[in-house]
């Protein structure tokens, strides 16, 4: 999941020079926003959803500076207020602030991950210095934290509703985590800090989708003839050589992983995976695009800025906010399926070395072997191939089943309606209803283009809130994926993993278009990292299940309904190649936390650092971590350091969650149902682990998780 909106005391944002609009009639977003502004704007569409096709390259720039302008004279005007601070001419003047500048950065943000260009990149390059700055005149005003500071001292005295109090805490909270009590004297290196990394996990993503693009495979008509490719693999890669006019091989095949991984479980050319293996694992490493001195330097910004913030290390200080509190507590709560994990994995590598001494007598088992022996073992032990089973799994089927399970749980439907503005041509628009009214607009954005960057996620123009007039403004979030395009004879068809992407990806969806929040900056998926990847994360269980597949995976030809005997199969293999897959996981994880908890500053130097850190716990030289350093974005640029846990620590919530409907004994149970709408809804507005427990009843449990994965 991705967040992209500028929120207060968000201070690594993105900006730079460009020519100004004639008058502001000119620039679509100053039209929406005259100088009088509403909190919303006025676009003139339907649900007031940005214009796309009005907004050029040209507009961004005028729209940020007049935004943080604008947003400045909001904060003079509280700063400068004669009446004693009170929460409404304080704490929710600064929630409505900076209507503008979240609104062009609502765009910009999300266009520059979904549709980039060399303009857009060049346009964040300059921004994120101001953009960062400013963030930084507002965390660091003092009159301003004097004025937040008094209410928050007298908050349980001013007959605040439950969600105002959060808002207050919160606000307080967001100040002193971004340096508003940090001395005079430490301030200006603070603000230096937050500008370069600003700029330097821009250009970390950057350079890992330049280098994802930029390295293909090219093969002719006489190599794939034996390599064990599927048909469908082999008419992917040919439109793709087709649709690229500068390519000269018939079959073109890329580092994104729709193309990357089938080709990995299915080429039985063991050169071959190793060059694309090579490719995969060498991004970003030498010549342009180099990504290990900014590693050096975020990983040692961050922990400089910590320790002015009072932190022994940037673990430290991300965790404050999080459930997990603190270093200790992951590590423990990773550590303790570590070794289950590598258990198992090592079971497995010790099958996968018996059937490579088959092909290949003498040869020691290799990282760019493992996926092409799981998937043969896979065959062979379960009689369960990719050709089988995504017949069933079309893109189309499966996310109607997505929209079935909701229907089911939560009584909302999906109206499409693509006379909606839209952002691309390849995105679909959906009204989201729930009865007669809209709630949401969602836009779905299937598929892999250079413009995109790699992996899947959800995202959103704008968040749900209430707006000055009591109004409730709807949110308009966007799904992004990257799946398999259909080919001229075939639509597009997933496999079992990608089916499980794309209701997670939906389930991150749900959290923002089902919330019901006063105030913007604590509504949908505002929660702390290590519980947002729970309602995304329990949506997988309902994919999974026999009784839902039964509804939804539906052949694609036929109609016909997944046989029982295919379930059976997919059931049966469900914790197959778990060693593997948690292995890996937990590798990046850990990894993830090995850069954040240093607590002195120390030069990264690579492979070394990453080495030694997979060493320390033993991960076996068949398995690499899930990222290597280099383009590990999560957490260098992708708002996930010393986060990557998250992804097991909320596992755990989910597959707890999910027993409760299991335990049941109906999958759509009403009254659980309704209890957990209600947790979706309240986004940030109480703890989250409150919610939690008021939905099951009880702390979590990790048994349920070890079951799933077959770690018991």
């Amino acid at each position: 999941m991705k967040k992209t909106l500028l929120t207060i005391g968000c201070a690594a944002l993105l900006l730079m020079t460009a020519c100004k609009n004639k008058n502001n009639m000119e620039n679509p977003f100053l039209a929406a926003f005259p100088a009088d502004e509403q909190t919303q704007g006025q676009w003139n569409t339907p649900y007031n959803i940005p214009d796309f096709k009005k907004i050029k390259p040209e507009h961004y720039m005028p729209a940020f500076e007049e935004g943080i302008k604008r947003q400045k004279a909001e904060i003079d005007a509280i700063v400068n207020n004669s009446e004693a601070p009170t929460f409404a001419n304080t704490i929710e003047a600064l929630e409505q602030s900076g209507a503008l500048l979240n609104e062009v950065s609502g765009v910009f943000f999300n266009l520059a991950e979904s549709n980039n260009s060399k303009e857009m990149e060049k346009i964040a390059e300059g921004v994120s210095p101001k953009l960062a700055a400013h963030g930084d005149d507002i965390m660091l005003n003092a009159k301003l934290f004097e004025r937040v500071k008094t209410v928050y001292d007298q908050r349980e005295s001013l007959g605040l509703t439950g969600e105002q109090l959060r808002l207050t805490e919160e606000t307080y909270k967001n100040f002193v985590r971004n340096g508003a009590n940090i001395p005079a004297d430490k301030q200006e290196r603070f603000r230096e800090i937050n500008s370069l990394l600003a700029s330097l996990t821009l250009r970390f993503g950057n350079n890992v989708l330049k280098a994802t693009n930029y390295i293909t495979l090219g093969l002719r008509e006489d190599q794939v003839a034996n390599l064990g490719l599927t048909a469908d693999q082999l008419a992917a890669a040919k439109e793709a050589a087709e649709a690229d006019s500068s390519f000269k091989e018939a079959y073109k095949f890329t580092l994104h992983m729709p193309s990357w991984e089938p080709f990995m479980q299915n080429c039985n050319n063991r050169d071959m995976r190793e060059i694309m293996w090579s490719d995969y694992t060498h991004r970003c490493v030498g010549a342009d695009g180099d990504n290990l001195a900014i590693i050096d330097s975020i990983v040692n910004l961050r922990l400089e800025r910590a320790q002015i913030l009072g932190f022994e290390s940037h673990a430290a200080y991300t965790l404050d906010d999080c459930l997990a509190k603190t270093p200790e507590a992951v590590y423990k709560c990773l550590m303790d399926l570590w070794e289950p994990a590598l258990k198992k994995a090592k079971q497995e590598r010790d099958e996968y070395q018996k059937m490579l001494e088959k092909d290949h007598p003498g040869e020691k088992l290799q990282p760019w072997d493992w996926r092409y022996y799981c998937e043969k073992l896979r065959k062979e032990r379960y009689a369960l191939n990719e050709d089988e089973i995504r017949p069933y799994f079309s893109l189309d089927n499966v996310r109607e089943g997505a929209f079935t399970v909701a229907n089911k749980l939560y009584g909302i439907t999906f109206r499409e309606n693509n006379k909606l503005p839209k952002y691309d041509p390849e995105a679909i628009s959906y009204e989201v209803m729930d009865g007669d009214n809209v709630i949401a607009i969602l836009y779905m954005d299937f598929f892999p283009r250079e413009s995109k960057r790699s992996g899947a996620w959800m995202t959103n123009f704008r968040e749900q809130y209430v707006d000055k007039d009591g109004n409730n403004v709807i949110p308009i979030i966007s799904m992004v994926c990257n799946f398999t395009k259909p080919t001229k004879d075939k639509p597009s068809l997933l496999n079992f993993d990608e089916s499980e992407t794309l209701f997670h990806e939906f389930g991150h969806c749900l959290h923002g278009i089902l919330s019901k929040c006063h105030y913007r900056s604590i509504s949908g998926t505002n929660v702390p990292r290590d519980f947002v990847e729970m309602p995304s994360q329990v949506m997988e269980n309902w994919c999974r299940h026999p009784q839902v597949m039964k509804e939804y995976a539906k052949h694609y030809k036929t109609g016909e309904a997944i046989p029982d005997s295919l379930i059976a199969k997919i059931a049966a293999a469900a914790t197959y190649g778990q060693g593997f897959i948690n292995t890996e996981l937990l590798a990046a994880s850990l990894l993830d936390m090995d850069y954040h908890s240093i607590t002195k500053p120390t030069k990264i130097v690579l492979p070394d650092f990453e080495d030694q850190a997979m060493a320390k716990i033993g991960l076996i030289p068949e398995i690499i971590s899930r990222y290597k350093s280099p383009y590990f974005q999560h957490i260098f640029s992708g708002g996930y350091s010393a986060g990557y846990y998250s992804y097991t620590w909320t596992a755990i919530l989910d597959a707890d969650a999910f027993e409760a409907f299991r335990e049941s004994g109906d999958l759509y149970n009403p009254e659980l149902a309704k209890k957990f709408r209600h947790l979706l809804e309240s986004g940030n507005t109480e703890d989250p682990m409150k919610l939690y427990i008021d939905f099951r009843g009880k702390e979590p449990s990790v048994e349920p998780l070890k079951r799933n994965r077959g770690l018991i």
